[in-house]
């Protein structure tokens, strides 16, 4: 099973915001620093997991199980169903990718668990370059 740590951050609501993503698959481990440009920290949360499904596709991974800090994602995508938008739209984005898993899993945790933390905050620093 590929593990996936994910994380979204930005420097004001909306600011500088970056998606930071933490794999650990099959003896390797591949991070991902990626800018997002200007959004709200929520936003950049839902990036971060739709980037991260991306590369799994990518990748081909077929298991895949997802660790998050945010509730507002781990929430939204177990309901698979947001109200308002954008929120909507980034939900209906990425359940496009999380149906064509064979196992799809993602579970909470506490932000100083996530390796994906600092990832996110260098990514804000790239928006800048």
């Amino acid at each position: 099973m590929i593990e996936v740590y994910i994380d979204g951050a930005s420097t004001g609501n909306p600011g500088q915001a970056g998606a930071g993503i933490f794999i650990k698959a099959n003896g390797t481990v591949k991070h991902y620093s990626i800018p997002l440009g200007e959004m709200t920290s929520h936003e950049a949360e839902f990036w971060a997991l739709i980037k991260a499904l991306e590369i799994c596709t990518e990748s081909s991974y077929s298991v895949v199980s997802f660790r998050t800090d945010s509730k507002i994602v781990e929430d939204t995508v177990e309901k698979r169903y947001a109200k308002r938008e954008p929120f909507k739209t980034l939900i209906d984005k990425a359940v496009t990718y999380i149906d064509n898993f064979d196992l799809f899993f993602i579970k909470w945790v506490p932000s100083k668990s996530n390796p994906a933390d600092q990832l996110a905050k260098k990514a804000i620093q790239l928006n800048r370059k």
